[in-house]
Formats: C-alpha cells, sequence, structure tokens
C-alpha cells in the first residue's frame, strides 16, 4: 500500500484570530533552521520506522504541505523540501502532490517554483470572499487576489484547487455568506472546504468568545444556529451546483476528491514531518514495538495485538528544533475499531459493517452495536443493508456522535489519533 507523506510548514505572515492550529508569526530566520531539522528528519524516516518496528513503503502517491502557510517559504527551500522527500521515496508519476497557500503570497516566482516540484495541486486559504470579513480576522487579501490568483494557476497548469471557507466568521451574514458560496461556485473550484467556526481555548478569537469579550469582532460572531443555517445552506448549494459532499466539511466534483487527506479517514498509512506532524504506519509482522518507544500505550499494548502505530511530533517550535521526543501510541485492535468509526463516520459513504466484520471479527465488532441502535434511534445515523452514515443531523453533531464509539479513557483525551493530524485539504 503506497505511503501518503504530510509536511507541516508552521510559519504564518499574520497568526490568523480564528486560528487554533501549531502555527505562528516568526523572523525569516527561524525558516532555514527549520528547512533543514525537516529535511534531516525526513532522510532519516526509515530508521525511525526500523526503530518502532514498523513497515515504511518506499512508494508514495500523495504529498501534502501544510501549515501554516508554507508559501512563504524562498522558492530554493520548497526546492529543497521536495527534493528530499523524492530522493528519499519513489513517489509515483500520478502522486497527488498539494501546498496549502494564503491568498495574495502566491507570487510568478512561487507559482513557477510550484510547477518545477511537480506540484499539482493547491489548497487557497480564502474563509471569505467578503473583505470586510476576511480582514475581521488578521486575513490579508482581497476578493480580487483570490480571483488573480486562480487564473494564474490555471495558466500554469494548476487547475485542481480547493477553496476553504469558515461559517461563522464576525459579520457574517445570510446574505454575505450566500455572497462567499456564489463567488466559490462561481470559480467552479473542483474542490471546496467548508468548516464551522471552532470556539475553543486554542484560538484567541475562541477565548475571546468564552470569555464573552469583543476583542477581534467576537461580539460579531454569529450564533451556533446561525452558523449551522450556514453550513446546511453550502451543503444544498454545493451538492447541486455538482461538487458533491464527500466528507463533513469537503466537497469535490467527481473524481477531484483529496486523496492525501482520504488515507487519514480510511486508515492508511502516512507519515509527518515538522511541527505538530502526525504518522500512522503499520507495525511489521516480524516487528516490535521497543518499550522504551511507548511514550503513550494502551492495554499495556501487547505487540502481537498492535493493530497500527501513530506517531506525533512536539507542537511547538521551540519543542521541535531542540528534539524533543516524538510521542509513539500503540494502537490497539479496540482503538482501531474505534478509529474505524469515528473517522469512516466522517466520509458520506460511512462505515460498512460487514467490512469490518471481516477485518475484525464479528465477535469484536459486537460490542458497538448499542452505539449503532442508539444513534439510529435519536436519528444521528442512518442504516442501509450493513453500511452505517451519520444524517444531516448527526453532521451537525458529529462529535456528539463520535464521543458515542471511544471508550472512557480515550474520552478524556489519551490513547488516540489527534484530529488535528487531519489537517484543512
Amino acid at each position: 500500500m503506497a505511503l501518503g507523506v504530510y509536511i507541516s510548514v508552521p510559519f504564518c505572515r499574520t497568526k490568523c484570530s480564528y486560528c487554533n492550529f501549531a502555527s505562528d508569526v516568526f523572523s525569516k530566520s527561524a525558516y532555514e533552521s527549520y528547512v533543514a531539522r525537516v529535511i534531516e528528519d525526513i532522510g532519516r524516516s526509515r530508521d525511525l520506522a526500523a526503530e518502532l518496528g514498523c513497515e515504511l513503503a518506499e512508494d508514495v502517491d500523495s504529498i501534502y504541505l501544510g501549515g501554516g502557510t508554507p508559501s512563504i517559504l524562498a522558492a530554493e527551500q520548497l526546492r529543497r523540501i521536495f527534493g528530499a522527500a523524492r530522493e528519499q521515496f519513489q513517489v509515483a508519476r500520478n502522486a497527488e502532490i498539494t501546498v496549502e497557500c494564503a491568498p495574495g503570497t502566491l507570487t510568478a516566482e512561487l507559482i513557477g517554483t510550484l510547477a518545477q516540484c511537480g506540484v499539482n495541486r493547491v489548497s487557497l486559504g480564502v474563509q471569505s470572499f467578503v473583505d470586510q470579513e476576511a480582514q475581521a480576522v488578521a486575513r490579508l487579501h482581497k476578493r480580487s487576489t483570490v480571483l488573480e490568483e486562480v487564473a494564474r494557476l490555471r495558466g500554469a497548469g494548476i487547475s485542481s484547487i480547493n477553496i476553504d471557507l469558515i461559517a461563522g466568521l464576525p459579520h457574517q451574514t445570510n446574505e454575505s455568506w450566500a455572497y462567499s458560496l456564489g463567488e466559490t461556485m462561481a470559480l467552479a473550484a473542483p474542490h471546496v472546504s467548508v468548516y464551522m467556526l471552532e470556539v475553543d481555548e486554542d484560538s484567541r478569537l475562541g477565548r475571546e468568545l468564552m470569555a464573552g469579550g469583543t476583542r477581534y469582532h467576537a461580539h460579531f460572531v454569529p450564533d451556533e444556529e446561525a452558523t449551522a443555517e450556514f453550513y446546511e445552506q453550502a451543503c444544498a448549494a454545493l451538492n447541486a451546483a455538482g461538487t458533491a459532499q464527500y466528507e463533513i466539511s469537503n466537497f469535490a466534483q467527481a473524481g477531484a476528491e483529496s486523496q492525501h487527506n482520504l488515507k487519514y479517514w480510511t486508515r492508511q498509512p502516512y507519515i509527518g514531518f515538522g511541527v505538530d506532524a502526525h504518522s500512522m504506519l503499520r507495525p511489521g509482522l516480524e516487528k516490535r514495538i521497543p518499550r522504551s518507544s511507548q511514550r503513550v500505550t494502551e492495554e499495556g499494548v501487547r505487540p502481537s495485538v498492535t493493530e497500527a502505530v501513530r506517531v506525533a511530533t512536539p507542537d511547538s517550535l521551540d519543542s521541535y528544533m531542540h528534539r524533543t521526543p516524538h510521542t509513539v501510541t500503540a494502537v490497539s485492535r479496540r482503538a482501531a475499531i474505534e478509529e474505524s468509526f469515528f473517522l469512516g463516520l466522517r466520509l458520506n459513504r460511512g462505515v460498512e459493517l460487514a467490512r469490518l466484520r471481516a477485518e475484525f471479527t464479528a465477535e469484536a465488532i459486537a460490542p458497538f452495536e448499542p452505539a449503532i441502535a442508539e444513534c439510529e434511534r435519536d436519528g444521528l445515523i442512518g442504516k442501509e443493508g450493513t453500511t452505517v452514515r451519520l444524517t444531516g443531523r448527526g453532521r451537525l453533531l458529529s462529535n456528539e456522535v463520535f464521543a458515542r464509539f471511544l471508550g472512557e479513557e480515550v474520552k478524556v483525551g489519551t490513547g488516540h489519533v489527534n484530529p488535528r493530524a487531519i489537517g484543512r485539504t
């Protein structure tokens, strides 16, 4: 099975008020040492896999440069990163190669560099086509910037473009949201991601909202009901326009689904490099996970029942550059089944129970039947034959659904994949 590669670039021109990712504004002097460290890690990826007793495929069919804002790196730095990946792995000729870019950073030189590096997909963090809304959360671009840069990307032969939108931004209204959706559909981007504003302690806007304050335009944030309505409006409009929903937050024209992120949701192997990067690797048949590497374990983690190994790098630049050890989690069979539910249910196609029973045995799946029945009774899950999938209401309440499939030790925050391993697409 081909491997996916994720490379994190945690640098931004400005820190958006809603952002809860491990990224920030740093001096350009930090870029070079970081790039050198990432390249070093790419070069020793097979040593790391061997230390963990894991298999690491040579073939790669997706590379994803995320952040942060990878497009603020120098052209030469980007070329070196991609060169290191191609030197270490056999990158398929038809591999999906994505770079996240902030509108306003796509100079002619950068677009030429992306094309030279084999990039065939660009994800643009637009968030809103209404200039006032973008500026309120510290985005530096205007609507006109996005239109110009999409045209230049297409002119350079990069036509696979994702547009990110956020429902629930300060000052957003039914009319302004409809305008952003209309502009998105007019661009005919083959992929669109729609996220509802996250309110948590990991962003400045989230903390201000929780405190009931007015900084960062917090008092102009739509309420939860309005934000949910915006999301439902987007689902209806994009589906009607032929950009079909295939995952809770993601929509694509036929054949334009994000192949890299599908690896996350279907539990295929991937490896991550850089700050707050995550990996999921398969243990080798004859290998064992060293006890010294088991920083987080479940049920004593008997190597014979380890289904996968998840690895997370430090989530701060300082810790990463000072070589703080990775966190390693051995995923037990029970945890693998839980992941199969809460990741698989993100997809519109849902979870095929017959396949899970064949993979893990019917006895192993039986303890999850009550959660399925409960969610079906509450209108959160629909069942068709042996396939279960979220309803429209279930997508709005997806975190509540997923929690019903997790053991108590996981609900308090241990032993599972960090949702932020699944980045924007």
